[in-house]
């Protein structure tokens, strides 16, 4: 080809890759699910940002986001303090970002509030095994969310899946496969290069050695390891094993630490519908009738769980409401459950649902952070440019407390106590996806 010809192509393709880059991202192609194989470890891009922190002896701020396997004082303790010992000149921080109970629904509106303001260099999510009852369309509609927002907020923050393990994840992970929950996360974090580490493979390979017994109620003898009481939260040994293998995870990464700018997997969203819009908003007094009260700083509850749900608010008057409007697809209230806990009637755009929503179940021996879903309660398919109004009053009747009877030793009595008596309501914050309209 002559010279000139070739110039010409040159100039050609480098003016059609000029005006390709100005072009809008295509749609996603709406992902297809199937089961991933099951690896140890799958570095993918790694961690280079934060390792390259550590290796420079930098302060490195690492989040844990996930359920009670990492809110225990477990995996989430012992890797934060290897990461002390392996990087002696940096300076670690631990952002404690987990809830028992919860999976990745919640913590995509949860996220900014528990991690990004906390300014992490490290994300490490933990929900494989309470989204383990989601559908995998689901799963990435709040994990593809957690991700953008994370990305978002700061494009040189690092991510890394870590797959915790519960009985009957044996079944796949025996057959080499990742339970449905991993293997959506996986199909994921192979679109956008985030490293995974699936420690619950290490727990069923020891179990087919031999050496480890799933669950036990008492000590084991001849060295076997008892993983669990429950089949699902480790014992001291089951974290120990976890942060082993996240350790040599770290060490593994650490052989191809590049620093890498995120700004570029943002262009390309691997679900449509994906959560990057979720968000938490305080209540205001504007938006409240009736005898609702802050709960004061030195109340208990308050000082329980103000740390996640900020300023309380509690009424238990029958016809105390929350009103408020918004514009979008999902509405929620960030809510505490519990044993004196009441009832609400719950109105969409002026439509009532078909019976109370108890604030009570059979676990509620105790207060524990919950959700209350408002609009997806009447239409899951809300139309997001109309105003919807939302409005959730008080019943004058308390729920049904015997779900929570085979849980104490005399139901009879003990239900007749002021401990179950009550139509309390108490909630933090409203979830949103949207926008409020005043």
């Amino acid at each position: 080809m002559p010279t000139s010809c070739l110039k010409l192509l040159t100039a050609g393709l480098v003016l059609l890759t000029a005006v390709l880059s100005t072009l809008p991202a295509t749609q996603a192609a709406t992902p297809e699910y199937h089961a991933v194989k099951a690896e140890l470890v799958k570095p993918r891009q790694g961690i280079g940002n934060t390792l390259q922190k550590l290796q420079q002896g930098k302060e490195v701020h690492v989040a844990y986001l996930g359920g009670s396997i990492t809110a225990a004082n477990g995996w989430r303790v012992k890797t934060t303090k290897w990461l002390q010992e392996a990087f002696p000149k940096a300076k670690i921080h631990e952002i404690h970002a987990a809830i028992g109970g919860t999976g990745s629904d919640l913590g995509a509106f949860r996220l900014k509030r528990d991690v990004l303001d906390h300014h992490p260099d490290l994300v490490f999510v933990e929900f494989a095994v309470n989204d383990g009852g989601r559908q995998p369309e689901a799963i990435w509609d709040s994990m593809d969310g957690i991700v953008r927002q994370i990305w978002k907020a700061n494009p040189k923050t690092d991510i890394c899946f870590v797959y915790t393990f519960r009985v009957n994840y044996e079944k796949d992970l025996r057959e080499g496969q990742c339970p449905r929950a991993a293997s959506a996360m996986e199909l994921l974090a192979d679109h956008y290069g985030i490293p995974s580490i699936n420690v619950a493979l290490k727990i069923s390979e020891l179990e087919q050695q031999g050496n480890l017994q799933f669950q036990s109620d008492q000590p084991l003898e001849n060295g076997l390891i008892r993983f669990s009481k429950d089949g699902v939260h480790p014992l001291d040994k089951g974290h120990e094993i976890y942060t082993e293998i996240i350790a040599a995870a770290v060490r593994q990464m650490e052989k191809h630490a590049e620093p890498i700018d995120h700004t570029d997997q943002l262009t390309q969203p691997f679900v449509e519908d994906n959560w990057i819009d979720a968000k938490m908003i305080p209540l205001e007094p504007s938006m409240l009738t009736g005898n609702w009260k802050k709960l004061p700083a030195d109340n208990v509850l308050q000082k329980r769980f103000g740390n996640r749900m900020g300023q309380i608010w509690e009424a238990d008057a029958p016809g105390s409401r929350i009103t408020f409007r918004f514009r979008g697809t999902q509405a929620a209230l960030y809510d505490l459950l519990g044993p004196d806990g009441g009832q609400v009637l719950i109105t969409v755009d002026g439509k009532p649902h078909n019976k109370p929503v108890p604030r009570f179940d059979s676990y509620c021996t105790y207060h524990r952070i919950s959700t209350l879903r408002l609009a997806q309660n009447l239409d899951p398919n809300l139309d997001p440019k109309q105003v919807h109004t939302v409005t959730v009053e008080i019943h004058p009747e308390q729920p049904d407390r015997s779900p929570v009877a085979f849980r104490l030793k005399n139901p009879e009595a003990e239900l007749k106590t002021a401990k179950y008596q009550g139509t309390r309501i108490r909630v933090g914050q409203i979830m949103l996806r949207g926008e409020l309209v005043p």
